[in-house]
């Protein structure tokens, strides 16, 4: 499985193959109001992947952000995941939160590893089984990180950016967000954006669900003139990131990371600059 979307046919036809994890990455609430169609059912056999209180840092005050190689090594062995695992990912909204978990597969250097198209919806609505959601017990996977280092940036390398302006920031956070016209959601957070970014909301490459034809993706990301540069991609909390993250690296072999703190570290830092909409 060396590509990096699937569909719910190519799921439902690989189902019975012993090397198939599916990961549900579904997440109760999420700051951007959206709500399931389905709930409390998941695709038949799906282990649940806690992005929350599971594989992110405990020790960090920000939400969502990277556990240490050692606690996702440990984790995705609780879950039976083993080093030779075709893992497929998705979520109750269609395209949200498994980007997210796909991208931290592959910063930890798992190659077999796919976003559902569609999510759950797609697969309930083709009348594929599903189950109430259940958590099971597995037994212990073997799966171990080859951490790549790259596919990340902290605060201090887009600090420098700011200077260098080698990366461009592109912010998925909607247009009011970024602009600085509306409250940030999270308590504490300043209003703004990082100096120089840029803003591509990333619904804007979604369409129902799914992603955008690649034609259409290829134009989005030309229209923003990213062609050939290194890219960072960032947003309120690291989520909705790897969701332009994921559509650029299916049309696109740019150099990119995620500012895996994103706004809400770069927010609330009051000595780091932002900057606002004039209107």
């Amino acid at each position: 499985m060396a590509k990096n979307l699937v569909s719910v046919k190519w799921l439902h036809k690989n189902f019975k193959n012993p090397d198939l994890i599916i990961l549900d990455a579904s997440q109760e609430n999420n700051v951007s109001g959206l709500i399931p169609k389905y709930k409390k059912i998941q695709i038949k056999g799906a282990r649940f992947f806690d992005i929350k209180n599971t594989f992110s840092d405990k020790k960090s005050h920000l939400p969502n952000t990277l556990p240490s190689v050692e606690d996702f090594e440990k984790e995705c062995q609780n879950i039976g995941i083993n080093n030779n695992s075709l893992i497929v990912v998705y979520d109750n909204l269609g395209i949200y939160t498994s980007p997210r978990v796909w991208w931290m597969f592959k910063i930890m250097g798992h190659k077999n590893v796919a976003v559902l198209k569609g999510g759950l919806t797609g697969w309930v609505e083709n009348y594929y089984d599903v189950e109430p959601t259940i958590i099971r017990k597995y037994l212990k996977g073997n799966f171990k990180a080859n951490y790549n280092s790259k596919l990340k940036c902290s605060k201090e390398f887009i600090l420098n950016n700011l200077n260098s302006e080698n990366y461009l920031v592109i912010d998925a956070r909607s247009e009011e967000r970024f602009s600085g016209l509306i409250p940030e959601p999270r308590e504490g957070i300043r209003s703004g954006h990082i100096p120089n970014s840029i803003n591509l909301h990333y619904k804007q490459v979604l369409n129902e669900g799914k992603f955008q034809s690649k034609r259409r993706l290829f134009k989005i990301f030309k229209n923003i003139q990213s062609e050939g540069k290194s890219l960072i991609f960032t947003c309120g909390s690291g989520i909705t990131a790897c969701i332009l993250f994921l559509a650029n690296e299916l049309v696109a072999e740019n150099p990119k990371s995620v500012y895996d703190g994103s706004w809400t570290e770069w927010g609330q830092l009051e000595k780091l600059p932002i900057e606002k909409s004039e209107n």
